[in-house]
């Protein structure tokens, strides 16, 4: 058995297989899932798993470059979410933030399901608030 970390055997899979520049889709339940891509999806009802949760467990394992948002989600909260997660002062504020001081890129809606459409992974979570997606650009560890 694993010590920690991702327990999902298909998560763990399709992260392992990840290189340099792949993308990975994080998604709320709604978002359409992309013919041709590889979908692992952990939905279970609405709001489990969460967008938060998924995410910051991808987190744990993932090495990322590179984040993109639909512009849409600026001032909700899936945005708040993206922002505390990636933005440069998001360690301090008790929600989870990782400050990973990424710069988050920001496109239509109708721009990040077509961007989806070229992404290695979709990882499909239980999420059912507006605009809970985000295009993750993996990086290396060194």
């Amino acid at each position: 058995m694993k010590r920690g970390g991702l327990l999902n055997a298909q998560l763990n899979e399709a992260i392992s297989r990840l290189g340099h520049g792949d993308l990975v889709v994080v998604a709320d339940c709604g978002l359409p899932q992309p013919i041709g891509v590889p979908v692992v999806d952990l939905a279970v009802v609405h709001g489990l798993p969460s967008f938060a949760g998924v995410l910051d467990a991808l987190l744990g394992d993932l090495v990322v470059e590179g984040v993109t948002a639909a512009a849409e989600s600026r001032g909700a909260a899936a945005g708040e979410v993206i922002d505390a997660r990636f933005g440069a002062g998001g360690g301090g504020d008790g929600g989870g933030g990782l400050g990973l001081g990424l710069e988050v890129a920001h496109v239509s809606h109708e721009e990040l399901k077509r961007l989806s459409g070229t992404a290695r992974l979709f990882v499909r979570t239980g999420e059912a608030t507006p605009f809970a997606n985000v295009v993750l650009r993996c990086g290396v560890p060194f």
